[in-house]
């Protein structure tokens, strides 16, 4: 099959994020802009085994473990391999670590245990295991609509850097979409591509920092202090915790890095 092969699994921020309708199935209905940030990424090391092997510093139930037995399950084969983890990416953060994961697992099962499982196959098998995942089988600039999964791509490339912050508070998806009353949104992504970034506060809204900054008040310090330090736009990413700020130039990114603490994660953005 394959002696080794590394994949890397990139992190992702929402450029806007509006949750627009709740659905009969529970869900929620969106409208954001998936943004690739491809130089922030985990590794998934795959090699051949006589059965399945999981390895990861992560001690709960990874989502990899459900995606391969998710891939079981519909093809009815047995995967045999040593899947290996190594993360990079902060979990619960909003830059999508764990759902990047499970879409760089079913990719590449996909592909070196010749499972010859179609796009749209992939693409189902992932809804099921998350909104966001679907995305992530593609990881390019896309408008996601829907669940997330309606995906329309777009050519959006941001030229300047962008500073990640995490200040290390699990936030609980399901408690934040709680905390929402949906609402037609007064964006349309499409008109992304013509608004410059120095514009973006003017027009781009994450519904779900309201709520959030209203129950930690430090997730709203960093928006704010990303503001104070230069930056041209600045905002919750997802659901959060992470707030990323886009600087003019990588000294003024890497200057306003240096007010966060310590214990913060933080990461510049150059791809």
């Amino acid at each position: 099959m394959i002696l080794k092969q590394i994949v890397r699994t990139h992190a992702k921020i929402n450029i806007g994020l509006n949750v627009v309708a709740k659905r009969d199935d529970g869900f929620h209905n969106i409208e954001t802009v998936f943004y690739p940030i491809k130089d922030l990424y985990d590794e998934l090391i795959f090699e051949d085994s006589n059965e399945f092997q999981f390895n990861s510093e992560l001690s709960f139930d990874n989502i990899i473990l459900r995606a391969v037995l998710a891939l079981e399950q519909y093809t009815n084969e047995k995967i045999s391999i040593k899947i290996s983890l190594k993360k990079n990416i902060p979990m619960g953060a909003g830059l999508g670590g764990g759902s990047s994961n499970a879409a760089g697992t079913l990719t590449t099962l996909n592909n070196v245990c010749k499972l010859n499982l179609t796009t749209n196959e992939l693409k189902e098998i992932a809804l099921k295991l998350g909104s966001d995942i679907p995305y992530f089988l593609q990881n390019k600039p896309a408008i996601g609509k829907s669940r997330g999964e309606s995906l329309t791509n777009i050519d959006l490339k941001i030229a300047q850097p962008i500073l990640l912050v995490n200040p290390g508070i699990h936030i609980s998806t399901q408690e934040a979409f709680s905390k929402i009353t949906p609402k037609s949104s007064d964006f349309n992504y499409k008109n992304l591509l013509n608004i410059p970034v120095e514009k973006y506060r003017e027009y781009i809204v994450n519904d779900f920092e309201q709520p959030i900054f209203q129950k930690f008040s430090e997730i709203k310090n960093i928006k704010d202090m990303l503001y104070s330090n230069g930056a041209f736009f600045a905002s919750m990413s997802g659901t959060g915790s992470t707030v990323y700020g886009i600087f003019q130039d990588n000294s003024t990114a890497e200057n306003a890095s240096k007010f966060f603490p310590n214990n913060y994660f933080t990461f510049i953005s150059n791809y």
